[in-house]
């Protein structure tokens, strides 16, 4: 992801410099734990949109394996 932005080394130790005096030392550590709340409860979301997605395939594979059960009879 730094890759991305194309920062070296100064630029990161400028960014850090101005989080820590911008929000404090005992800030970040709590705003960190809620991006990692935030973060785990995003994929858990994506992981039970997921399985109902495919729990949904299944469903549907079954009801027309059925459907062509019943027009062979």
């Amino acid at each position: 992801m730094l890759l991305f932005f194309n920062l070296g080394g100064g630029e990161i130790f400028i960014i850090v410099l101005f989080v820590l005096l911008f929000f404090g030392s005992k800030r970040i550590p709590e705003m960190m734990r809620g991006m990692g709340k935030g973060i785990r409860m995003f994929k858990d979301a994506t992981q039970d949109i997921q399985q109902d997605i495919e729990e949904s395939v299944k469903d549907v594979k079954k009801d027309i394996d059925e459907a062509k059960k019943k027009l062979k009879k």
